[in-house]
């Protein structure tokens, strides 16, 4: 396969951004980091993503409404939702909205690849059909 994967990553906590960043390059991934959803929106690179890992509640534009906005634009990319505040009903929502994962913060390396993993393959899947 020579695509490259392109992780972008989408949150508010500069800190959260840089370590999850930070990991994806260790596992040779191409990141790019933003701290809101409309920088990401604004960003020119939603065709280059090949997965978005966003947090739910951001200021400004939430997590589920950028995977709203970016489906209504016919944009593909799968969606790793993470979040500080888990609770049930979230969970379900991003689930029923199509997330691949909901991982509370903070969340285990291997849970967040593995996770990347099973949204990369049916992401290929889905442009191979």
């Amino acid at each position: 396969m020579s695509t490259v994967s392109v992780i972008s990553v989408v949150d508010d906590d500069e800190s959260v951004r840089a370590a999850t960043s930070k990991f994806l390059r260790s596992h040779g991934y191409t990141v790019q980091a933003y701290s809101s959803a409309e920088d990401f929106l604004r960003s020119g690179r939603l065709n280059d993503t090949s997965c978005v890992i966003a947090d739910v509640q951001m200021p400004g534009m939430s997590g589920l409404e950028l995977l709203r906005m970016m489906r209504a634009q016919g944009h593909g990319a799968p969606f790793i939702f993470i979040t500080a505040f888990p609770d049930e009903t979230t969970r379900a929502r991003a689930l029923h909205a199509g997330a691949i994962c909901f991982l509370p913060k903070p969340f285990a390396g291997p849970t967040l690849i593995n996770c990347i993993g099973v949204a990369l393959e049916g992401h290929r899947r889905e442009e191979d059909t």
